[in-house]
């Protein structure tokens, strides 16, 4: 009997950035038990809240799946802000709380969503929602990560990234030092603010506006089509995100990887899409196979394999 055949259940475990899933599948990857909840972020809501959330979701899923924790082989996790490469004492006391017989593959949320979207775990992957990264993993198993510095140190290309090079370019507008911009009026409507008054007590109101900006991003990739600042905008963050796969490419020596597009500015075809399939050489935006939920299990799924 095959190795895969012997395997009972693996739970998948997606930590994104607004919401934590978990699943339950088969050999086969069929979904028999799955939930979720709000972000298990522990950068967010702390690492108690985290762990209680990831908790309660794995919780969920055996109950949906009608299983026990002892029927599940393997557990695949991956969580926003508690990569395993420097959270894995954590994530490992959080997952065996609920499976503490199980087998752990512990991962990074951008490193479930590679394995999700090309169905393995190898291959490129360009993330771009608040903010932005490449994940590449080669046919050897090597990894490199670029980007995923924050929005202080870079993350160029990531929805706060574009939202504040939008407000930036806005200013300038107003003040005389940049062309006139149809983002003047369609960001001031979009914050409901009037004048530069408003503006800067929106922005340094003592609010926390890293979200709200970074929304700011769709409304510049809507005015991209027809003003030439927003244009300039996007093409910059199309150029920082293509260099950042390059360097992927270039640290781990591939040739002619399989791409994957994750996060919001990069879930459906719009002016950012269209031009980085074109920094890319890519003949349309990928389509990914599974969601990183499934990814997550994907891995649980190998580690049983390759642990016979």
């Amino acid at each position: 009997m095959s190795t895969v055949a012997r395997c009972s259940y693996v739970m998948g475990i997606d930590g994104g950035g607004s919401t934590v899933r978990a699943v339950i599948t088969t050999p086969e990857l069929a979904v028999c038990g799955q939930t979720s909840g709000p972000t298990a972020n522990p950068n967010v809501v702390g690492r108690d809240a985290a762990a209680e959330t990831i908790r309660a979701a794995m919780q969920g899923a055996l109950e949906d799946a009608g299983l026990l924790p002892e029927q599940i082989s393997a557990v695949g996790i991956g969580v926003a802000g508690a990569a395993a490469s420097h959270s894995e004492a954590w994530l490992r006391q959080v997952v065996t709380a609920v499976t503490p017989h199980a087998r752990l593959a512990l991962s990074a949320d951008y490193e479930i969503a590679l394995a999700g979207a090309l169905g393995q775990r190898c291959g490129v992957l360009v993330l771009a929602g608040t903010g932005s990264l490449v994940y590449g993993v080669s046919s050897a198993g090597e990894s490199a990560l670029v980007g995923g510095w924050g929005y202080l140190l870079g993350d160029e290309g990531g929805g706060y990234w574009i939202g504040m090079e939008g407000l930036r370019a806005v200013a300038r507008a107003l003040d005389g030092r940049g062309p006139a911009t149809t983002l003047t009026g369609t960001l001031a409507a979009a914050l409901g603010v009037r004048d530069r008054h408003d503006l800067i007590r929106w922005l340094y109101g003592g609010a926390e506006r890293t979200h709200d900006t970074a929304e700011l991003a769709r409304q510049v990739l809507g005015q991209a089509a027809g003003d030439p600042v927003a244009a300039a905008i996007i093409q910059r963050a199309t150029d920082a995100l293509a260099q950042a796969a390059e360097a992927v490419i270039h640290r781990l020596n591939m040739e002619s990887p399989e791409f994957a597009f994750a996060g919001g500015l990069l879930s459906e075809p719009n002016p950012l899409t269209d031009a980085l399939c074109r920094a890319l050489r890519l003949p349309a935006v990928p389509v990914p196979r599974f969601p990183p939920v499934i990814g997550a299990a994907l891995l649980a799924l190998q580690l049983v394999q390759a642990s016979g």
